[in-house]
């Protein structure tokens, strides 16, 4: 008996393989209902407690999704986490690219949208940031405090989410860079720029100016093969 439970992990994880391969090559949409356990257990040659534990693992990711009294339903054809392990891997550029598309769009809508505490944390952000002089740990903290403030203003909280992800995958791929990327750093000056426009609420040239402090970042990683 010992034995057949030392096994079951695998086999659970087998059927979480089949179950996404399947989801892939699109065999149920989303929002359809999957075959019961018995005919899922049959077609994967498993049990049907393996197959309840790997429904409930995929319920966890949140690609399935099981209704009491209803079946299990398809909630979404691809992992989050696998999704996120991929942006991960994503070259640094790219990553970059997709952090300028965001701090772009969310400096538009921050200059619409911000408060007065929003306009008080990117000031303290960018007062500290200045403060912090040679101190690179303190002013890169600041740094990303003050951009955080930016995309908080927005006051849309999908976008912070997934800004967040961003912002440190960012970091965490230029550490994991063997050789030191020193990346041009906006100065001082175009960050208060950008909090100026921001506090006037110009959407077009804060739009313009966050996407002018990550050119020169962008440009510098396109001369260099990765």
């Amino acid at each position: 008996m010992a034995h057949h439970i030392h096994h079951r992990p695998s086999l659970v994880d087998g059927v979480i393989e089949n179950v996404k391969e399947a989801l892939k090559r699109g065999r149920w949409a989303v929002g359809e209902r999957l075959p019961v356990e018995a005919e899922l257990a049959g077609e994967f040659g498993v049990s049907r407690n393996t197959v309840r534990e790997a429904v409930r693992v995929l319920a966890h990711t949140g690609m399935l999704e099981t209704r009491q009294g209803a079946g299990t339903f398809v909630r979404a054809i691809h992992d989050a986490g696998d999704t996120l392990r991929e942006v991960e891997r994503a070259r640094l550029r790219d990553q970059l690219e997709v952090r300028q598309l965001l701090e772009t769009d969310a400096a538009r809508l921050a200059a619409l949208r911000r408060s007065a505490a929003d306009l008080a944390a990117m000031h303290s952000a960018l007062a500290a940031r200045d403060a912090a002089g040679d101190d690179v740990e303190a002013r890169i903290e600041h740094d990303e405090r003050f951009h955080l403030a930016v995309v908080k203003a927005a006051h849309n909280a999908a976008l912070t989410t997934l800004y967040r992800y961003f912002a440190h995958s960012v970091v965490h791929t230029i550490e994991q860079t063997e050789r030191n990327r020193h990346l041009p750093e906006p100065s001082h000056a175009e960050h208060q720029a950008l909090l100026s426009v921001i506090e006037a609420r110009d959407a077009d040239a804060a739009e313009r100016n966050a996407r002018a402090m990550l050119e020169p970042s962008l440009n510098a990683l396109s001369d260099s093969p990765e």
